[in-house]
């Protein structure tokens, strides 16, 4: 589909439980669509951001069940807004697995959940700064890429580390998506080095609009994430940028016209060849 979209992203600095999560997070929300945002845009762990495990498990709720979505359901259908929740942090439902999920859940205008992606990469690493982060240890990745179509055209979701693995970002603009989410909750040093970097590159690889609503300063987990939400364009143009940390809405108005032109100009999406893999 093509011309304007009104959207926003929200960047929040979001509390240890899912109650305060969405009293963090709702006035936010009012206020894009108050601006005019017909879809609305939140970071990861829009619920929750709580990495000490017993904490966590103190809190921790099924999705139907945790007071930040159900609240955020309602919120969308109330606002008359698509809203794409850009993770919560919810039980799996796995059996004989403790671990969460961290979920996007993208919610149409009347409050219904269209599609739910688990987040695919866990973020696992030492960085150089001594921070260490190991989040398979609570969540559980999920198994499967996922594009929804929304009435301006389709969205593929994507979730923080997922933004690292470039094949995966192909697959779903070569599925149909004119538009990513990367919603984030980056570290500051990798947020600092690689964010806006690795958020353009993927615009240009795909020919989408990459739209990445962060999570941004210090957290009541000790956590500091870095914020700078970001919206791209197919060209690798940046359309809109929050310059800080601090809880925001960030406007943008995207041609979603700029797709077609961008792949026609650049049709690597259909130049795929097979290989011999490297040795």
């Amino acid at each position: 589909m093509t011309g304007g979209l009104d959207i926003a992203l929200v960047q929040t600095r979001t509390p240890a439980t899912a109650r305060g999560g969405l009293d963090h997070v709702a006035p936010l929300i009012r206020e894009a669509a108050g601006g005019g945002a017909r879809f609305v845009l939140t970071p990861e762990g829009t619920n929750l951001l709580e990495q000490r495990r017993d904490r966590r498990a103190a809190v921790l709720a099924d999705e139907d069940a945790d007071d930040a979505v159900l609240g955020l359901r309602r919120l969308a259908a109330e606002l008359g807004i698509w809203l794409l929740v850009g993770s919560a942090i919810v039980r799996s439902g796995r059996r004989g697995d403790d671990r969460a999920a961290n979920r996007s859940l993208l919610i149409d205008d009347r409050g219904g959940i269209v599609a739910r992606y688990d987040k695919l990469h866990v973020f696992d690493v030492d960085l150089p700064n001594g921070e260490r982060y190991r989040e398979s240890s609570t969540v559980r990745p999920g198994d499967a890429a996922a594009v929804a179509d929304t009435p301006w055209g389709r969205l593929g979701l994507t979730i923080c580390y997922d933004l690292r693995f470039p094949h995966l970002h192909r697959q779903l603009a070569q599925a149909g998506a004119s538009m990513i989410a990367v919603p984030a909750a980056f570290t500051a040093p990798t947020g600092e080095a690689h964010w806006e970097t690795l958020l353009r590159a993927r615009a240009i690889e795909t020919g989408a609009f990459i739209l990445a609503p962060a999570q941004g300063g210090l957290h009541e987990d000790g956590r500091r994430t870095w914020g700078r939400s970001l919206v791209v364009g197919p060209w690798g143009e940046v359309i809109a940028r929050a310059d800080h940390d601090e809880p925001c809405v960030l406007h943008a108005k995207m041609d979603m016209g700029a797709v077609a032109r961008a792949r026609s100009a650049i049709p690597s999406l259909t130049h795929d060849r097979d290989f011999a893999a490297a040795r």
